[in-house]
């Protein structure tokens, strides 16, 4: 087997078990759910889950982690030469208007995860080197010292906290029928140009406007 099926099928395995950790715990309550009974329903044995995960929890975050950290490896694979809030904006909406990407499914995953104390225990520490790795993907483009420099924590916090609010609400708003939004992208981009615009005045509606 070559080096690069054999990663994939690892990655594959990885993903099956985390997938079972929050099928499972969202089904019966996380306190419950044990390795033999995820190892079980994604298919491997016991002994497999323990050589990709220490924890339970470790397995059931690793699907927020994946697509928390593709933030920072897209930050760093965007052109140098490019400016950088054109760089935020390209990798936010290729996440958000990526077909295969089940952004409701991630919200509604973030907020079972909030809601069971072990995982959110666990999730701040992914939290806080998150939060480090995407600050100095920042510095690096920027020419910005993370430690020195508030600009990266700024970027950091403020687009973070902008694009959940965004697919929360279009979640929240989704289910209850309150929005005339079509797709989750829209609502983000809304909330993207209000983040650009400051927040001394609302936009209003779910549509973005057209570029200035």
């Amino acid at each position: 087997m070559s080096s690069g099926l054999r990663d994939r099928k690892k990655a594959e395995t990885r993903a099956a078990l985390s997938a079972a950790a929050i099928r499972l715990g969202r089904q019966q309550g996380f306190d419950t759910v044990t390795a033999e009974a995820i190892a079980r329903d994604a298919g491997v044995s016991t002994r497999t889950f323990h050589n990709y995960f220490s924890s339970k929890e470790e397995a059931a975050l690793y699907y927020l982690e994946q697509a928390a950290f593709e933030w920072v490896d897209l930050i760093e694979h965007r052109p140098q030469d490019e400016d950088f809030w054109d760089t935020v904006r390209a990798i936010v909406f290729e996440i958000v208007d990526d077909p295969e990407r089940e952004l409701t499914e991630t919200v509604a995953v973030a907020r079972f995860v909030e809601e069971s104390p072990a995982l959110l225990a666990k999730k701040l520490e992914f939290d806080r080197s998150l939060s480090a790795a995407f600050k100095k993907a920042v510095a690096r483009r920027t020419g910005l010292d993370p430690d020195r420099d508030l600009y990266p924590s700024l970027v950091q916090a403020a687009v973070g906290a902008t694009v959940s609010a965004a697919l929360g609400f279009f979640a929240d708003a989704s289910e209850k029928g309150s929005t005339t939004a079509e797709s989750a992208g829209e609502v983000v981009r809304l909330a993207m140009q209000q983040l650009e615009r400051g927040f001394r005045a609302p936009l209003t509606g779910s549509t973005p406007l057209p570029p200035d």
